[in-house]
């Protein structure tokens, strides 16, 4: 297998704490990433996958107003709800970092490193401003109709087309917190970072990813590059936040969106120093001369950050830091065919579903239905009919009918031979879950479905080899019993980085080293007791 020796950096976004992680979160980029870390893991490769939260983000301020609680209180409760949530879905994050004082300390030097440099522009610009409480409105604060889909959209990014839409683009703004307030508007001066000057090298850029990213961020990209770059606002004036230390905004607070990319490098030391690394700087990881390979997982409504202006802002600091290999996009992930919604409770809590079924089931029907290039659906019903159906019941079929043949054949703890046949098998099965697995072809969908593909079909040999167990054909028997258990160790092996607790519950008998690899021959192998699912 060729693997890339450079360490790979995973950013999953930062969920933004109003609130637990749902289905929908977790079927989107957390899952992705997490397959993805596991995998290279268990292939040999460095990897840190890592997050955090996203606190100055101003859906907290609207959250907790509906709530009847404070921004500090929800952001809080909610950072230690996502944590012990990514937990028990098994997302294998190598850090979660806090919202501390190291974190805005390395946000406000990366973003005072280019102020200084001159990156930033001052900009008298027009805000919603709702006169009465004497508040400017601005991303989670505000709502309106999307200028380019028209969609009832978010201040700052159309979650459907994935558009910005800043400053006086939303049609008919409404407050969030009060959604009856007359709103108008109102001239500040903000600074911004300037898109369009870096036009050239984010044109670049994307041209070279057509061929290897989904289509569906490939097409917003030249949307958005076919026309006039906005200014990223850096300030805002507001009060929840990061406050500002540039002098041109006295009293503003730093945007949330422009806290991504420090934010990431944080989030990076804080999984280094987990692992017991004693990084220079929060950022040094990041630092070009160290050559990481650097991904992210994200929602598509994320991708014009993510793709524009958290490059632009990596850009800006002309050389100094690494910019991404790739970014995986994701769909939205529905509920019975409707968006999650908490507020209509149309919701389906992650810690409530992995309470009642099995963290295995849950990550298998997760993969199996992820968003990749569309809106897919949960169904707990759908869940348990196809969980059981396809993967569960066969399954276990398959370990019962390899442990009676096993106790017929008496091979227990004995080396059984594997077939040239065999070894090809295990080689081919391995290649297909790899290129499922690698990024240029990534698909949770498609690998997972290799699962149940692969037990089917040994299943069925198991079944004729227990049909035509007799005395005189032992040899024939115990050599094809060693194939099956050859083929199993490999399809375990295989279906690890999504069948986490059945990997660990083969590997104390036996039957999974920890390790995967496109399966070198191997002449012999040795029965295990297979682990049953459900």
């Amino acid at each position: 297998m060729t693997t890339d020796p450079r360490r790979t950096v995973i950013i999953g976004p930062p969920p933004t704490p109003n609130g637990d992680l749902h289905v929908g979160h977790i079927a989107g980029p957390y899952m992705a990433a997490d397959v993805h870390a596991r995998y290279l893991r268990a292939t040999g490769q460095p990897v840190l996958y890592t997050t955090g939260t996203d606190d100055s983000q101003t859906y907290v301020v609207s959250s907790a107003a509906k709530l009847g609680t404070s921004p500090e209180t929800l952001a809080e409760k909610s950072w230690h709800d996502i944590r012990e949530t990514l937990g028990l879905m098994g997302i294998s994050v190598d850090g979660f970092a806090p919202f501390d004082d190291g974190y805005r300390a390395m946000a406000l030097d990366f973003l005072t490193r280019l102020h200084r440099a001159g990156r930033f522009r001052l900009r008298k610009v027009r805000l919603p401003y709702v006169a009465a409480t004497g508040e400017f409105l601005m991303e989670g604060l505000v709502s309106g109709g999307c200028p380019v889909c028209l969609a009832v959209s978010r201040g700052g990014l159309c979650e459907g087309c994935g558009h910005p839409n800043n400053f006086t683009e939303l049609t008919d703004p409404r407050s969030t917190v009060d959604p009856d307030a007359e709103v108008t508007y109102r001239e500040a001066e903000i600074l911004v970072l300037p898109l369009e000057e870096y036009r050239e090298q984010l044109t670049a850029f994307h041209e070279a990813k057509q061929s290897t990213w989904r289509p569906h961020i490939v097409q917003l990209m030249r949307e958005l590059l076919a026309r006039p770059l906005p200014d990223f606002p850096i300030t805002y004036p507001t009060g929840w936040g990061i406050p500002a230390p540039f002098p041109e905004t006295p009293g503003q607070v730093v945007n949330a969106w422009a806290e991504g990319m420090p934010a990431s490098m944080y989030c990076t030391a804080v999984a280094q120093r987990a692992h017991g690394e004693q990084p220079a700087s929060d950022d040094e990881l990041w630092l070009a001369e160290n050559d990481i390979r650097l991904v992210y997982f994200l929602g598509f409504d994320n991708a014009y950050f993510w793709g524009l202006t958290h490059l632009s802002l990596l850009l800006a600091h002309e050389g100094r830091y690494v910019v991404p290999d790739a970014i995986v996009c994701n769909e939205f992930y529905e509920l019975e065919n409707e968006k999650f919604s908490t507020s209509k409770g149309h919701v389906v809590w992650t810690r409530d579903l992995v309470r009642e079924v099995p963290r295995d089931l849950v990550r298998f029907h997760l993969a199996l239905t992820a968003p990749e290039h569309a809106r897919t659906n949960f169904s707990r019903a759908a869940l348990e009919k196809i969980a059981g159906e396809r993967l569960v019941e066969p399954w276990n079929r398959l370990a019962g009918l390899l442990g009676k043949a096993v106790a017929e054949l008496g091979v227990e703890g004995q080396d059984l031979p594997v077939s040239e046949a065999a070894n090809t098998c295990r080689a081919a099965m391995a290649e297909r879950f790899v290129a499922g697995y690698r990024l240029t072809g990534y698909s949770l969908s498609r690998t997972a479905d290799l699962i149940p593909l692969h037990v089917e079909r040994l299943l069925g040999r198991a079944e004729a080899l227990l049909d035509g167990l007799t005395p005189a054909d032992r040899e024939a028997s115990t050599a094809a019993l060693g194939d099956l258990f050859a083929e199993l160790r490999t399809l375990l092996a295989a279906a690890s980085p999504i069948l986490i607790d059945l990997a660990e519950r083969a590997r104390a008998e036996g039957g999974f080293d920890g390790t995967f690899d496109v399966a070198p021959a191997e002449p012999t192998t040795r029965p295990f007791p297979v682990p049953p699912l459900g």
